[in-house]
């Protein structure tokens, strides 16, 4: 089997780490997304699509967007939420997705 990310793995989202204090903080942030209102969350395929794009971006470290100070995992399930680099790296619903990376 795999090791597991740590803390020093800086390309990794919060729920794919280990130690102790950011197991805890994703639990908590599970619970901080489940609390979002349903017509404000994003649905659960399109939370995934902007992850995947949100692991390959140099601004990600340790589940933080560095642009913006974000969880991104809290930020990508929310509707009408947007990448904050420019061009965004995920487009919201409506806009071109010819300004992805």
């Amino acid at each position: 089997m795999p090791e597991q990310p740590d803390a020093n793995c800086r390309q990794c989202l919060l729920r794919e780490m280990t130690d102790r204090a950011n197991a805890r903080l994703a639990e908590d942030l599970e619970a901080w997304i489940a609390s979002i209102p349903l017509q404000q969350r994003a649905e659960p395929a399109e939370t995934e699509r902007r992850l995947v794009l949100c692991r390959r971006c140099p601004h990600l470290d340790r589940g933080t967007c560095q642009l913006c100070g974000c969880y991104v995992e809290y930020r990508a399930s929310f509707t009408l939420q947007g990448c904050p680099d420019l061009p965004s790296r995920w487009a919201l619903p409506g806009e071109s997705s010819d300004s992805q990376h």
